[in-house]
């Protein structure tokens, strides 16, 4: 057993401090981001936000929403739409340019991608999404992938320390997927007592990615749009959003009233609520690790989009970054929760 006593931080834990700007209006921010993926060699070029590949979120609709929106958006999308529909929406939808193709490391999942690309399907960009990233055989199956697949982006996690996200980019992954237990309908921390305070997880994995050409997205734990902000002054290089993109029209999702109010369903991908609608129920060896709730239905994602990238912009004026790739250098935090005693050792910390 081992006690780490460094500080360890979450979004809510600290605020950006501003700085002086020249910038007059929001409009003088850029944005967009041009990344060149380490294996792969594809340039992305867009707003570095991905809707999470979770039902009522990673979504076509979602995608084709995204698309219309101009702004180089992707939507990682949730694995488990049929072959047929995926390859009907790669084969004729031009939304699925910003797309991220979802898969898990079981042999269904694996068994469905070849199907998918004997019949045709064609993909540039995958997401390999398990719960724990940190077990051999995820690194394993990471690198068959990107054996079988070289001309192709893969980001995969999750995980939440330097070494594994090393470990992650030398195996073959473009994007490490950073995050345990931070999202609003995950209840990993609290099932299994397993976890990292966000904010510091992206530090230290972003630190580690950058070092190898690498590159990070956040996912989970963003509330509001100033959470993004956080998050890529800390230096993620994507964000991805699930409670925040959840209970609008494009999560094709049923809509339920109760007192005239509508509310739209969200659960987490290991809540009993998925697992009894896409494997038949909670294995005996497993417990939930997800939760379910009512969104209250938020109508067309756009306007939650306008503020989640307005907020982005208006975070970059306070300190002077014209462009969302200055943000990590013009980033000073400020923390903002008390500090206490070190119950272990008697003093502060």
């Amino acid at each position: 057993m081992r006690i780490e006593e460094d500080i360890k931080l979450d979004f809510k834990d600290v605020l950006i401090r501003p700085k002086r700007s020249t910038l007059s209006s929001r409009r003088e921010v850029d944005i967009f981001r041009q990344f060149t993926f380490k294996w792969s060699g594809l340039v992305y070029d867009g707003v570095p936000v991905i809707a999470a590949n979770m039902d009522g979120v990673g979504t076509m609709a979602m995608a084709r929403a995204f698309s219309a929106h101009g702004n180089g958006l992707s939507v990682a999308l949730h694995k488990h739409y049929p072959l047929e529909a995926l390859l009907d929406f790669y084969g004729k939808d031009e939304s699925s340019s910003g797309a991220w193709y979802s898969i898990g490391v079981s042999d269904a999942d694996r068994e469905k991608l070849e199907a998918f690309v004997e019949k045709g399907g064609k993909i540039d960009k995958l997401c390999i999404d398990v719960a724990n990233g940190y077990s051999e055989p995820f690194v394993g199956f990471v690198r068959k992938i990107r054996d079988r697949f070289p001309e192709v982006t893969i980001m995969a996690g999750n995980v939440v320390t330097g070494e594994m996200t090393e470990e992650l980019v030398l195996s073959g992954a473009d994007v490490v997927k950073v995050g345990i237990g931070p999202g609003s309908v995950c209840t990993t921390r609290k099932m299994t007592g397993v976890g990292y305070p966000q904010l510091s997880a992206i530090i230290e994995c972003a630190d580690a990615a950058h070092g190898l050409g690498g590159l990070v997205c956040s996912d989970g734990g963003c509330t509001v749009p100033g959470d993004l902000a956080k998050a890529f002054g800390a230096g993620a290089d994507f964000v991805m959003l699930g409670g925040m993109l959840a209970g609008h029209d494009q999560g094709e999702s049923d809509i339920v009233e109760r007192e005239g109010k509508k509310y739209l369903r969200f659960y987490g991908m290991s809540s009993s609520t998925a697992m009894e609608k896409h494997a038949g129920g909670v294995a005996e060896y497993r417990a939930s690790e997800g939760k379910t709730v009512e969104i209250p239905y938020r109508g067309d994602v756009s306007l939650a989009l306008q503020d989640i990238l307005g907020g982005v912009r208006s975070a970059c004026t306070y300190v002077g970054a014209r462009r969302l790739k200055e943000l990590s250098k013009r980033t000073t935090f400020v923390r903002v929760t008390q500090q206490i005693n070190n119950v272990f050792s008697g003093h502060e910390t």
